[in-house]
């Protein structure tokens, strides 16, 4: 597997697709998620020019970090229980799973910096995803105000996994209409500025509506069935 030409396909689409939506490149940034690749994989994406790597638990955030540590900006992507927090937080610039105040708290408590978060909202309201209820958003972020280690610099989402292109738009749009409420509250904690959405399948529709970060695993890195 080509890494770096598989980046450059990518970075191709999203410069497209923002010509055609009038958005700027840069305002989009790529995560390689490397939950299922080995060290040396993410290594070729840091090299390829990728800047940020994402896992989604804490044994794979550790045994990275100990190789390549602040070459690449850390983001936690995985559904994230309170009693692991104290082994991510010294590693992690962003946190994509905070979906309520209970870990919110612990976060608070552990970090020595403010982390920025992205409120996991369950906007397809699938059973087997995580995130709190976009009814609950509102109330949340202006409950984590008192937070001071807490930035809520977005939102996330997962869309159903589906080839109904237009059922995972609506998903999109609806973070998107979440994140603009957020926005209205004008709170000094949660500028959510970002909103992170689109992974492998659906990312191109996901710039088309909005999406500031893309999650890209498989199409970008590959897949080595787990080695961590």
């Amino acid at each position: 597997m080509n890494v770096q030409g598989n980046y450059q396909e990518i970075r191709k689409k999203i410069t497209a697709i923002c010509e055609r939506t009038g958005r700027h490149t840069e305002d989009v940034k790529v995560i390689a998620v490397t939950k299922y690749v080995s060290i040396e994989r993410a290594k070729e994406a840091i090299d390829a020019g990728v800047q940020h790597l994402g896992e989604n638990r804490d044994e794979g955030i550790n045994s990275k970090y100990q190789e390549i540590g602040e070459k690449a900006v850390w983001h936690f992507i995985g559904s994230l229980q309170t009693r692991k927090v104290k082994n991510i937080i010294d590693k992690v610039e962003y946190i994509h799973s905070l979906d309520r105040f209970s870990l919110a708290q612990e976060i608070n408590k552990r970090a020595s910096r403010p982390i920025k978060c992205f409120l996991q909202v369950n906007v397809s309201g699938e059973e087997s995803k995580h995130g709190c209820s976009p009814d609950d958003v509102e109330g949340l972020v202006t409950e984590m105000e008192s937070l001071s280690n807490i930035e809520i610099v977005g939102l996330m989402t997962m869309a159903p996994f589906t080839d109904d292109k237009e059922h995972i738009r609506t998903c999109f749009k609806q973070l998107k209409v979440l994140q603009q409420k957020v926005q209205a509250l004008q709170l000094s904690k949660a500028p959510c500025q970002e909103l992170s959405m689109g992974m492998s399948n659906d990312y191109e529709i996901a710039i088309e509506e909005g999406a500031t970060f893309i999650r890209i695993g498989t199409s970008l890195v590959g897949n080595e069935n787990g080695g961590v």
